[in-house]
């Protein structure tokens, strides 16, 4: 069974940071593209970041440019998104998919976490 399993999620202040990883167990996810989305209350679910199967292509909403950053451990099969400089409106669950980088991005990832929580306080 395919899993991927969020957590570093918390309560923070603004400017504060959080790591958030996602661990993946039942298959390997070292060929394919991994992800985050979040979705705040009342919100759609929007991406977040994306990173490529090698780590060596990344993207990024404009929202959380220069800011966040992805990275991946293949050996350890998990994705990492370290959130620097919290905002208010950072606050939502957080999501992690993995499938090839169109999917990614797209949202219609086949596999995905069952998200964590990040509130960010002012």
């Amino acid at each position: 069974q395919v899993q991927l399993v969020e957590s570093g999620g918390g309560l923070v202040q603004a400017g504060g940071s959080l790591r958030l990883a996602c661990a993946a167990s039942g298959r390997t996810f070292s060929d394919s593209a991994m992800g985050w989305f979040r979705q705040a209350p009342g919100k759609e679910r929007e991406f977040v970041a994306v990173t490529s199967w090698s780590g060596g292509g990344t993207r990024y909403a404009n929202s959380v440019k220069g800011r966040f950053t992805i990275s991946r451990d293949n050996a350890k099969n998990t994705v990492f998104l370290q959130m620097n400089n919290l905002k208010p409106e950072d606050t939502a669950v957080y999501y992690c998919s993995a499938d090839r980088w169109g999917r990614v991005v797209s949202g219609t990832a086949n596999y995905w976490g069952q998200g964590t929580q990040v509130t960010v306080s002012s």
